[in-house]
């Protein structure tokens, strides 16, 4: 299974993009803020100074990711998990409303209204079971 995440609109406070999964629209995204990140000291964050990386605040890198499905704490469910993320850790996609529920995760649902997104539960849940019938890895990659 590939998913696939455009990001379509970056602002300054948020970036909206469409999520399709094997080439087909499945929903819109709502993420942190798209930032420029280097890793001068080459440790691996991109939180020291200059290198761009506001915690909570920045979106997941351009890139090519394995999602597995695991079991998040913090939510006290199952939910997919991006891995290998430089600089990130414990990347979820779920659902949330707006910026302040992204922590640098993706969120999913339909952006109807500036900024926002509804309907998340709905996309959240058939993601998850999407991806546990998937009969080959799943990758999702972002691009922008």
């Amino acid at each position: 299974m590939e998913i696939e995440l455009i990001r379509r609109h970056l602002k300054k406070e948020y970036t909206i993009g469409k999520l399709l999964i094997d080439k087909i629209p499945f929903c819109d995204t709502l993420e942190d803020v798209v930032r420029d990140l280097s890793d001068y000291n080459h440790d691996g964050d991109f939180s020291d100074s200059g290198e761009g990386k506001i915690y909570g605040q920045t979106a997941v890198p351009a890139g090519r990711y394995q999602v597995i499905v695991t079991y998040s704490p913090k939510f006290g469910k199952r939910l997919p998990e991006l891995l290998k993320v430089p600089g990130f850790q414990n990347i979820r996609i779920h659902n949330g409303a707006d910026a302040k529920h992204t922590e640098g995760c993706i969120l999913v649902g339909e952006n109807k209204m500036k900024g926002k997104l509804i309907n998340g539960p709905y996309y959240q849940t058939r993601l998850v079971q999407m991806i546990d019938e998937a009969e080959e890895r799943v990758f999702i990659t972002i691009k922008q």
